[in-house]
């Protein structure tokens, strides 16, 4: 008699750039004006979300501001929210993508 098992795994897509490094990113950006500028640009914040954001006092308090809004909208809001931090935080995203 044969025995076969099966595993299953479950396939879990690649984790984004920006939730992955959520952390770090919270903690370093320091350019979120710029960002904030770029993401009302592309129309992922509208303009009283801008407005709101910018009278946050602290840069932390103003990126978990976006990732508890506008970054939980779609994927594609987190692509382009990161294809900006590469504008802006260029030597910051080289650093996280050294990182494992």
């Amino acid at each position: 008699m044969f025995v076969v098992c099966f595993v299953i795994f479950r396939y879990k897509p690649d984790i984004h750039f920006v939730d992955k490094h959520r952390e770090a990113l919270i903690q370093r950006v320091s350019n979120i004006d710029s960002i904030l500028d770029g993401l009302l640009d592309k129309k992922v914040i509208k303009r009283e979300a801008y407005t709101k954001i910018r009278l946050i006092a602290t840069p932390q308090e103003k990126i978990r501001a976006l990732y508890e809004g506008p970054l939980q909208a779609a994927e594609i809001c987190k692509e382009i929210f990161y294809q900006i931090l590469q504008k802006h935080e260029e030597f910051l995203i080289k650093d996280l993508n050294g990182k494992k």
